[in-house]
């Protein structure tokens, strides 16, 4: 008797959260209705139009990245790093010299200004160098996870290149196809598909373009298929047979990195363990009997 009030209240409560659930969830239609709307709906949605502090503030730092001393080896880098996070505007490269001289000024006069308790030039210099530094660091994290999505893409694309080569499409018209049917799962692949297809109507030959596909991502995968790519063209082999294969390659080469970083996952665990939980679990087992060993021991060596 004694167990089975218990599993009477569970079974109650059950029904009731199971009857609550059934009762405000939305019905089969309507779901339907709204997963093809999220399916089917434009990725690219109206922005907001800038309002005048979003203008007036663009424009300063605009001005501050033009006047703002640049090496032509360093803008080099930093254009191939802006173009592989995404950013191919040519005003991409004043605007973030804009930004980094901006934050850098911002924190040395916020560090070095007499608002502060103790304010020093030297905590003004060291914060300044380290918002020059910052919007480098966060332009290359930007970059890394970029590459990071379209390695994650590449298998699906070469799936779909694969159907749509031996559909009978022509490789040009393949890219376009699986750049247009990639832009809901993968945009930043479809982005650089189409704009491979936006390049071969502008008049540039394939080899070229699928190159400049290669700087662009600066993804060592891509760089492998565009190697392929172009060796099959030039000794005229089958494009499926060569896709299908360096689509068991990139796969295998995925499922790798997958099980590397779940080998890494032991040694990255040891450092929260370490210094999170042992002490935590030192303090709850061990705690009581050193009290207990303070309260018991200390009286007697007083007397």
């Amino acid at each position: 008797m004694a167990l089975v009030l218990p599993l009477l209240a569970f079974l109650c409560a059950t029904l009731l959260v199971a009857g609550a659930a059934m009762a405000f969830a939305p019905g089969g239609g309507a779901v339907i209705a709204r997963r093809l709307d999220e399916v089917t709906e434009p990725r690219e949605r109206p922005a907001r139009p800038p309002n005048a502090y979003e203008l007036a503030a663009v424009g300063v730092l605009k001005r501050l990245g033009a006047a703002a001393p640049k090496s032509p080896s360093e803008m080099t880098k930093l254009q191939r790093r802006l173009v592989s996070a995404g950013y191919r505007s040519h005003e991409a490269i004043v605007f973030f010299f804009g930004i980094r001289v901006g934050l850098a000024l911002l924190l040395f006069v916020f560090f070095a200004s007499p608002l502060l308790h103790r304010p020093t030039l030297l905590g003004g210099l060291i914060a300044s160098a380290f918002g020059y530094l910052l919007p480098s660091m966060v332009l290359a994290r930007l970059a890394k996870r970029r590459q990071h999505r379209i390695r994650l893409g590449l298998p699906d694309a070469l799936d779909l290149l694969v159907v749509s080569v031996e559909a009978g499409l022509g490789l040009d018209q393949a890219i376009q196809r699986v750049g247009d049917e990639l832009g809901f799962a993968h945009p930043d692949l479809s982005d650089e598909l189409r704009l491979i297809n936006l390049e071969l109507r502008a008049g540039k030959g394939r080899a070229e373009a699928l190159h400049n596909l290669a700087e662009r991502t600066d993804v060592d995968d891509v760089s492998s298929l565009v190697a392929m790519l172009i060796q099959t063209d030039k000794f005229g082999t089958s494009v499926a047979q060569s896709l299908r294969v360096h689509s068991d390659t990139v796969r295998t080469k995925r499922r790798q990195r997958a099980e590397e970083a779940a080998a890494k996952t032991g040694v990255k665990m040891v450092f929260p363990l370490v210094f999170c939980i042992f002490p935590a679990i030192w303090v709850v087992t061990i705690g009581p009997a050193a009290i207990r060993f303070v309260q018991v021991v200390f009286p007697m060596v007083q007397k």
